[in-house]
């Protein structure tokens, strides 16, 4: 099941409105909480993370923290003590921002209780295999990308894809880290560009960065790493399908009730002998072939367009196509709608055989 998570640094707020954040994220579907041990300054801060964490545990919430094996020098423990740590925090598990051996977080995984040990998937190197060959207890082990506040330094989509393919193809439980583009704050300072993990990401709507990041089939969770995001930010998180892409489109003026209905509320999915100009999603055509689709707002194609085929193609009408790249309009074809300009770039990930579904704005 894929899940969504929220940050929470009580260093930036008082309890009680870490706390509404917190159930305002539950009662959207929120399920994870992401914090960190190495940004807390003082006995009072590490008390009020106590609070709100237990707070969180007890309305549900699977708490990851992260930490580096300097805290664990500073609080005077070893790793075979990590117990302490997870008790004192209400912790369910621990993200090793810088890790151990391997010998270490394998036997965090396999102790009495196990603790969940969550990996840095961004460094792209096989340290989880090293984890692993310790014989840990993998559903116990998971990965997260890292977050970068700072402009230009986010991860690439080609080393993103690689390696979160590499923990995904190892059956391990992956999250990435998306941006809020109206929370401020981070586990030390304001976070004036955001916290993303993908460069591409950065200014883009949380809802997208969302839908590009299920997309791509190697993301399991969503955390929003910056806080607070807004509840229109939640709720509209919360609602997304998490297991199909939804484009959002705007219907043409002369789009058709019938043409309505086929957008909205039939099934689509590529077909497997792609086109480089377009996808077609050809069931309507079969469904439909005995209703009329009159001619409208025939022009030719750019990229984003919904198209249904009218009248004049027998063989074709009623066929639902997603425009790839511009071309010229045979004349039998209705723009019906169009998919909001940030998400074209979606398109661009969808795969032979991918299901998909529009909403209307």
């Amino acid at each position: 099941m894929r899940k969504l998570g929220i940050a929470v640094y009580p260093q930036h707020s008082d309890v009680d409105t870490l706390k509404d954040y917190v159930m305002r994220a539950k009662k959207h579907g929120f399920e994870r909480i992401f914090t960190c041990l190495m940004s807390l300054k003082d006995q009072q801060e590490k008390m009020k993370l106590q609070e709100i964490n237990a707070f969180a545990r007890a309305e549900g919430f699977e708490i990851i923290a992260d930490i580096a094996p300097n805290v664990f020098q500073e609080l005077g423990i070893t790793y075979r003590e990590t117990h302490k740590i997870v008790e004192l925090f209400h912790l369910t598990g621990l993200r090793l921002d810088m890790g151990f051996s391997g010998q270490e977080e394998a036997f965090l995984s396999v102790q009495n209780p196990p603790i969940q040990v969550e990996l840095n998937i961004s460094n792209g190197t096989y340290y989880v295999d090293t984890v692993l060959s310790y014989q840990a207890n993998s559903a116990q082990i998971m990965g997260c990308h890292n977050f970068y506040p700072k402009k230009y330094t986010g991860l690439s989509r080609q080393h993103f894809l690689k390696t979160s393919s590499h923990f995904k193809n190892l059956g391990i439980r992956t999250a990435i880290m998306i941006s809020s583009q109206q929370a401020k704050y981070g586990p030390w300072e304001e976070t004036p560009y955001g916290l993303p993990t993908l460069e591409d990401h950065r200014f883009l709507p949380l809802v997208v960065q969302a839908k590009d990041a299920w997309q791509t089939g190697f993301i399991d969770d969503l955390i929003i790493g910056n806080m607070f995001a807004t509840e229109e930010e939640l709720e509209t998180l919360g609602k997304l399908n998490r297991h199909m892409l939804e484009l959002t489109v705007e219907f043409t003026p002369h789009a058709t009730p019938l043409e309505k209905q086929i957008v909205l509320n039939e099934p689509h999915f590529n077909r497997g002998d792609v086109s480089e100009y377009m996808i077609r999603s050809t069931q309507s055509r079969v469904k439909y072939k005995q209703e009329d689709f009159p001619k409208h707002d025939v022009h030719d194609l750019k990229k984003g367009d919904v198209t249904i085929d009218h009248n004049g193609d027998i063989r074709y009408k009623g066929e639902l196509n997603v425009i790839l790249k511009a071309h010229a309009n045979e004349g039998n074809t209705n723009v019906v709608a169009r998919i909001i300009p940030e998400e074209r770039y979606l398109l661009d990930q969808i795969q032979p055989w991918t299901s998909f579904c529009f909403v209307e704005k």
